[in-house]
């Protein structure tokens, strides 16, 4: 019997993107499910009642939540269909998951802030997403990948945001190339793979979805 795959996801998520590029790496073929985050599915709230977010793998009816745990249960139920996404020394795993962690939570919380403020708040916001970036950029060194020669669980965890960067630069009012030109290297590069080029929203689609959430949060 074949497997039954569902994304219940949002074209612009980049956690959903995740997703998207991991089940292209494993050639995973599914159903695609477009959520309207303004008007949540009654699917999305009965496989995801905890937090109510995308995305949500559901495998033979069974949902998966959080973007990289997804990431990792695809690397780990579809192991045989290409190179893993995560390394399979423990060392080097765990290097990835701590890099990936450090993507949420230094690169996301920043970035939600660029286009969520104004002002003195922003500017703080700018001042942390570009050290961050930086800090990624020193981890990358002269690599190809974040793991080496092969694209893996870090570059797929950070690439998405690349698709935001547009809209980070433009309500943010500044370049991200100007202070992270080798990481916008490695994301030009990224993009050469078909699994992540198809995959990603197009950036003025993502902008005009942040011009909405700054007119419902009021934030002109």
């Amino acid at each position: 019997m074949a497997d039954e795959v569902v994304l219940v996801d949002a074209y612009i998520s980049m956690y959903g993107m995740r997703v998207r590029i991991a089940l292209a790496e494993k050639g995973v073929e599914y159903e695609f499910k477009d959520e309207n985050l303004f008007d949540k599915s009654t699917l999305l709230l009965e496989m995801n009642p905890t937090h109510k977010k995308v995305p949500v793998l559901i495998h033979n009816g069974k949902p998966i939540c959080e973007s990289l745990i997804i990431v990792e249960y695809i690397d780990e139920v579809w192991k045989d269909n290409s190179p893993p996404l995560l390394p399979r020394h423990p060392y080097q795993r765990a290097q990835a998951r701590f890099w990936a962690d450090f993507v949420y939570k230094k690169v996301s919380v920043p970035g939600r802030r660029i286009w969520l403020t104004k002002g003195d708040e922003q500017e703080t916001a700018k001042k942390e997403f570009i050290e961050a970036l930086n800090l990624l950029e020193e981890e990358l060194g002269e690599r190809t990948y974040f793991g080496g020669e092969s694209f893996g669980f870090v570059d797929l965890a950070l690439i998405p945001f690349y698709s935001w960067f547009y809209a980070y630069e433009t309500c943010g009012n500044f370049s991200i190339e100007e202070h992270c030109p080798r990481l916008i290297v490695w994301a030009k590069r990224c993009m050469e793979k078909e699994s992540v080029s198809k995959s990603l929203a197009d950036p003025k689609k993502v902008y005009d979805f942040v011009l909405l959430l700054k007119k419902k949060f009021c934030v002109e």
